[in-house]
């Protein structure tokens, strides 16, 4: 069944079912990219966001320039830098790796702003009390002050999640098999349509952000009630 369109292309219906289960697997191969990269930026984030706040100068120093460094410079150059520079000096990962590296390294940057947003928002006093207490700092910081910085971080953490769910699709740059490459390289030079693939990958790709939305609010909304 065909159903024309303005421009003087036809959707293919059957077409389109016959690929969609490719373009499923394929996104799968997209959603775990993600959630790896996005479990890196998440302790990446808290390892920067930790050196930026120490005593040493050196150490905070070295913080805050990368912190800079990364999130001044596009994700698509550090992928290539990661996939055609660094195996020249014997650093050489598969495609999946790499990218999933690139995508917490980059996202760990971000990640760390939110997470000194997030302490920064803990009143001071509870700082003072943890010295007055004899708490000490690894203790602080860890038991008391993070596990109330968290819920106001969630919301940019999400939305952070959803960024990364969507700029995924460079990694089919350094030809990882992700939805987006399989879509233009595996079907659409294949079979010389890009018209069902590439519409299929938008609708998808809006799917699963819209259930990340939910899931971000439903936690939201579990963690204010624990508060």
């Amino acid at each position: 069944m065909n159903l024309s369109l303005a421009t003087g292309a036809q959707w293919d219906w059957a077409f389109a079912w016959e690929i969609l289960p490719q373009l499923l697997s394929a996104m799968r191969v997209t959603v775990t990219a993600t959630l790896l990269g996005m479990s890196l930026a998440v302790f990446g984030g808290l390892l920067l966001v930790m050196m930026r706040r120490s005593h040493i100068k050196t150490l905070s120093r070295s913080g805050y320039w990368t912190i800079e460094f990364i999130r001044g410079t596009p994700l698509l150059i550090q992928l290539y830098f990661f996939y055609y520079v660094l195996p020249e000096y014997g650093l050489q990962q598969s495609a999946m790796v790499t990218g999933v590296l690139a995508l917490g390294l980059h996202y760990s940057s971000y990640m760390a702003e939110v997470y000194r947003a997030g302490i920064d928002a803990v009143p001071k006093g509870q700082w003072e009390a943890a010295t007055a207490l004899n708490f000490p700092p690894k203790r602080t910081f860890f038991t008391l002050i993070l596990p109330q910085a968290i819920p106001p971080i969630v919301p940019a953490s999400g939305n952070y999640l959803v960024a990364m769910f969507k700029d995924s699709v460079l990694l089919s740059t350094i030809t990882v098999t992700e939805v987006l490459y399989t879509a233009r390289d595996d079907i659409g030079s294949d079979r010389f349509r890009y018209l069902e693939p590439l519409t299929l990958v938008g609708v998808l790709f809006l799917i699963v952000s819209l259930i990340s939305v939910a899931g971000i609010r439903r936690l939201e909304r579990h963690l204010e009630k624990k508060r």
